[in-house]
């Protein structure tokens, strides 16, 4: 199966030829275990062009002071914690962070209620464990074994999510740098390289909160919404472009007037206030975030290229922009209601926006 052919290939697959360029044009130290130097990791997640006119696409727009006290953190033998609101790219840039470090961001545990000790750590082959007993052979390396045999990033997606007692199971790995064994009677050292990050949202904190002792090991970084509107209609502009290629969706024209709708329509609700400071309004109780509007833009133009002109329109927004808005069938309701006739209905140039809302109304 070609690269082509995946609906989403890994980062180091996606951009092999940017890591590529990197390593072949960075001439600085590198960390043990590390495939390029801790400036060619910030420049390949913030973009830029090389000495050679090799041109590194962004992959997180921010303040870049922010991502480099994350890899200089991964550089020491502290773990990383990205913290932040829903949608503000903690699982993006984790992921290319692992790519460019290690050159695989697949070492990988999604934090769930589910998630168990074994997941973390190892398994067993039950029908060789019951007919040889405990060995090497019937033991089935985890995520964190294998990152700590090769020396490798390993991630952990919603790492509050977790049981409290799953999360600990991690304080001896980050403190000594080994994983006991106690069934062989043995451990696994890590070998230079390995490090975790662990990504939680601000807003499950109350979930599983860390315990003192797992917080202790971890440097947190706190990934914000982005600053400014013409940061996040950037940011919507160039992902939904990455995702209409990979998803093979027949091509809209630029549909930059749309996009930028969604973004105020976003920002107004989550912030209560409108972009001119002039009215208050009440917040619903969704986070509205970039990736949900990247999501709703996606939809809208799917929208548009099948059952559509093939121009992005509000009336392909819309009913995306609802269903993210109103979560809660009871008090969203009223938020949006009041947002549309309130604000909507008032903006000579978004006519064809609230009639295409009220319509889903009716």
């Amino acid at each position: 199966m070609s690269d082509s052919e995946i609906l989403r290939p890994h980062a180091e697959q996606q951009f092999a030829h940017e890591l590529a360029a990197l390593s072949a044009n960075d001439d600085r130290p590198r960390p043990p275990g590390w495939k390029m130097s801790p400036w060619a990791v910030v420049r390949y997640l913030l973009g830029g062009e090389l000495a050679d006119g090799t041109v590194i696409s962004p992959k997180y727009v921010g303040q870049q002071r922010l991502i480099e006290i994350a890899v200089a953190t991964l550089a020491t033998d502290r773990a990383l914690l990205l913290l932040g609101v829903p949608g503000t790219a903690k699982t993006w840039v984790s992921e290319h962070l692992a790519a460019a470090i290690s050159g695989d961001s697949t070492l990988l545990i999604q934090g769930t209620a589910g998630t168990t000790e074994e997941t973390l750590r190892y398994g067993w082959n039950y029908a060789r464990l019951l007919a040889e007993g405990p060995s090497s052979e019937a033991l089935v390396p985890g995520p964190v074994y294998r990152g700590m045999q090769r020396g490798a990033l390993v991630r952990v997606e919603e790492l509050t999510r977790m049981p409290p007692e799953v999360q600990d199971a991690l304080v001896t790995v980050l403190s000594e740098k080994v994983l006991p064994v106690p069934e062989l009677d043995s451990e696994i050292a890590a070998i230079r390289g390995f490090n975790l990050i662990a990504t939680a949202n601000n807003r499950d904190r109350g979930v599983n909160d860390m315990s003192s002792a797992l917080r202790r090991r971890f440097n947190t970084v706190v990934l914000p919404l982005p600053a400014t509107a013409e940061e996040e209609i950037s940011i919507v502009s160039r992902r939904v472009a990455e995702l209409g290629v990979a998803l093979a969706l027949p091509e809209v024209p630029a549909a930059e007037d749309e996009i930028r709708r969604v973004v105020t329509v976003f920002r107004e609700l989550r912030s209560g206030m409108t972009a001119d400071q002039r009215t208050s309004l009440k917040v619903p109780t969704g986070t509205l975030s970039t990736a949900e509007a990247i999501s709703v833009v996606t939809n809208g133009l799917a929208l548009a290229a099948h059952f559509g002109d093939g121009e992005l329109r509000a009336t392909d927004i819309a009913g995306g922009i609802v269903g993210a808005v109103v979560s809660d069938p009871v008090n969203d309701a009223v938020v949006w209601r009041e947002y549309l006739e309130g604000v909507v209905a008032d903006r000579a140039d978004w006519g064809d926006f609230y009639e295409a809302c009220r319509a889903l109304d009716s």
